[in-house]
């Protein structure tokens, strides 16, 4: 007995025609079809699917409206594929299907040789090759240790908005960074003059140190406050409580 997809009982010589009605029907309703083989011959198929995760419609909606193109890897035929990522708003021309494990990595250089930046989301072992691969590898906290230690980051909870919202903080984060090193810069761009001609500004060269340590003072506060604001992107994206995990 034989139990798998067409590719497979035509590595060993069964005929599939007659369940393709049913085949196409079951792919269309987003589930893998697994024909059933006895003695070489097609005895029936059955419908398996991976029902599609709370927020992850939500997910991809943030993620490309941050202008970034996102893509569905699977090794799914395509018909099924497709009907999976209709559902959570990825278009078919951004679908890759048929891909088998050790083709993942092949999949993210050739994505990579295009020009574009590519951040690589999995949690099995079969997603450690292509994690590496990556620019930037994020494996989900509920997954596998291999996947997790090829990983650039893990995040604690295994489900899609966590995606988003690391992009979104990494984004963020970067923006505070421009912004202090922008400020720090204001401040010597200013001050290093005047400490330069202070000798020839009676109240600035009698209260020198006093000037120095107010500069001083308020470089510092006003990094750490603008560092600050970050704990109001926490506040704004805390992961609510009924999250689903993300299915291996």
């Amino acid at each position: 007995m034989l139990v798998g997809t067409r590719r497979l009982l035509a590595a060993h010589g069964v005929e599939t025609a007659s369940m393709e009605f049913e085949l196409q029907r079951l792919e269309a309703a987003s589930k893998t079809a697994m024909l059933v083989a006895v003695d070489g011959a097609v005895a029936g198929v059955l419908g398996v699917a991976d029902t599609v995760k709370v927020g992850s419609a939500e997910a991809i909606g943030r993620l490309q409206s941050e202008g970034i193109a996102v893509w569905m890897l699977t090794g799914d035929n395509r018909r099924t594929a497709e009907a999976v990522a209709a559902q959570v708003g990825i278009p078919p021309d951004r679908v890759l299907a048929d891909v088998l494990p050790d083709q993942k990595t092949a999949q993210v250089q050739r994505l990579q040789r295009q020009g574009l930046i590519v951040a690589f989301a999995g949690d099995g072992i079969n997603d450690a090759p292509a994690l590496a691969q990556a620019d930037v590898g994020i494996a989900m906290g509920t997954g596998t240790d291999i996947a997790m230690e090829a990983a650039d980051i893990t995040l604690v909870k295994g489900n899609l908005r966590s995606v988003a919202t690391a992009i979104e903080l990494s984004r963020a984060t970067m923006r505070i960074i421009r912004q202090n090193l922008f400020w720090a810069f204001a401040y010597n761009a200013l001050l290093i003059p005047i400490a330069i001609a202070s000798p020839a500004i009676p109240f600035v060269r009698e209260g020198a140190p006093i000037f120095a340590a107010a500069a001083m003072a308020l470089s510092s506060v006003t990094v750490v406050s603008n560092s600050l604001r970050l704990r109001r992107f926490g506040a704004r994206h805390a992961v609510q409580p009924h999250a689903v995990p993300l299915a291996a």
